[in-house]
């Protein structure tokens, strides 16, 4: 089966307003208003070499002070590519999401895994745990990129409309590898579950964002995601992006459930530069 972006393109239209969402998910669409340029090669096709350059390695760390707006608490949270992993035979990059913070007595946790292959990027297997203080949710999930299948070790299963799936950590890096030219629109059902699908990018502009690690000219890019489970419809994440080869995610901003509006706050960065060569014989 051909490795490749399994949605049609769409045009662009008009979304919905804002509901609530912090990560999420996707199948690389042709992006609208780029006529008389060349198309974007699918991200997730097969490779016309044995190698492709991303913008993180293993060992890149990403430290964040995190606000979150109805509690009135500063959190910290991180996110990291800790190790190259096999799965099922394939070298994964595991990818790993922290944040925490307290509400009286109760701990305010949200945990993330993500086993992904840089290659191809699909994700291979995802973790995720979530305590909240009304709510306590885990998943535990592999996913078949080559069947389009998915298995949840709670008994769940389904089909996944994409030959390279994501999951919503995976989806952060893969939005780094993106050609985020200002006014684009990408449309995509690349979530590994097809009822959390489509999900919409849209590139809005260029900024300079303060941080605890300083000023950066930052690219705005706004997610539109579906989450029935968590937000009873659309969420809405907004990313300053660094407007280098890196991409990094230097401010995240969403609003949740319970806690209201949350800001990660890029605070230091260690190891991994990039951009790399991954799949190299």
């Amino acid at each position: 089966m051909r490795e490749a972006c399994g949605s049609i393109a769409r045009r662009q239209r008009a979304v919905a307003p804002p509901a609530a969402g912090l990560l999420a998910f996707l199948v690389l669409a042709t992006p609208a208003g780029l006529a008389g340029q060349p198309p974007v090669e699918p991200v997730g096709a097969p490779l016309p070499a044995a190698s492709v350059t991303r913008p993180f390695a293993v060992g890149e760390r990403l430290t964040y002070v995190v606000r979150v707006s109805k509690l009135g608490k500063v959190g910290r949270g991180f996110m990291a590519v800790e190790a190259l992993e096999p799965v099922r035979g394939t070298e994964t990059y595991v990818l790993r999401f922290e944040f925490r913070t307290r509400v009286g007595f109760v701990k305010v946790v949200n945990q993330s895994e993500s086993w992904l292959d840089p290659v191809r990027m699909a994700t291979l297997r995802f973790h995720k745990h979530e305590r909240q203080p009304l709510s306590n949710h885990d998943e535990l999930v592999e996913m078949y990129p080559q069947q389009r299948r998915w298995e949840g070790a709670d008994g769940t299963k389904g089909e996944s409309p994409s030959d390279a799936p994501l999951d919503e950590l995976s989806f952060i890096y893969f939005l780094r590898t993106l050609p985020l030219n200002v006014d684009t629109t990408y449309s995509m059902d690349r979530h590994y579950d097809a009822v959390r699908n489509p999900t919409t990018v849209r590139v809005l502009g260029r900024e300079t964002v303060t941080t605890p690690m300083g000023e950066f000219p930052t690219v705005v890019v706004e997610m539109r995601v579906r989450d029935v489970r968590r937000y009873k419809g659309e969420g809405v994440i907004r990313f300053n992006l660094s407007d280098d080869a890196r991409r990094l995610p230097v401010r995240i901003e969403t609003a949740a459930p319970v806690v209201g509006k949350a800001v990660l706050l890029l605070e230091s960065v260690s190891a991994g530069g990039g951009p790399v060569v991954v799949g190299a014989p």
